[in-house]
């Protein structure tokens, strides 16, 4: 299976801004929803690939605010661009999407993000030099939001002032 990511837009059939009946609808297109423990938007498909939909609150309350996507155990292809993000090895992801995005190192983990389209790629560590340790070599999850989605509350504000208000 191929699924594009789309920021700040969606990936594959989901759409920022969707509600939970479409977003449900969407998900039902790749495969078969099984309930979660606490109840989320989660789905993971035979292959491993597993999608969770996080919804707004506030102004965008309901909505699709959040998509995130992981990496699967046999091979599907997420790209954005001409970049899989899955199948290339971390380094090689950055240094390529480095050509369409801004993308910054996190201060905080081992991942990268586009804080224009709201982009991310995360791995709990980095091991660029083993491709063996699979879980710092590639990218472990992406997640596509709605740009602003992290948006400090003075960040909120300037958005606001400026007319940009959180939408889809």
């Amino acid at each position: 299976m191929e699924i594009v990511l789309d920021p700040p837009r969606g990936v594959g059939p989901l759409r920022l801004g969707m509600t939970a009946d479409e977003a449900r609808a969407a998900l039902q297109t790749l495969g078969r929803l099984t309930p979660t423990a606490h109840g989320e938007l989660a789905m993971h498909l035979p292959s491993g690939l597993g999608f969770s939909v996080g919804f707004g609150v506030g102004p965008t309350h309901g909505r699709v605010n959040a998509i995130e996507v992981w990496r699967p155990g046999e091979r599907d292809l997420v790209r954005y661009h001409d970049v899989d993000v899955f199948g290339l090895p971390a380094a090689a992801v950055v240094t390529r999407l480095r050509r369409h995005v801004d993308l910054v190192a996190n201060e905080d983990d081992d991942g990268f993000t586009a804080r224009g389209l709201y982009l991310a790629l995360w791995r709990p560590f980095a091991a660029d030099d083993d491709p063996d340790e699979e879980q710092g070599y590639f990218f472990q999850s992406v997640f596509v939001a709605r740009p602003g989605y992290d948006d400090t509350p003075a960040e909120a504000a300037a958005r606001l002032a400026a007319g940009d208000e959180p939408g889809y």
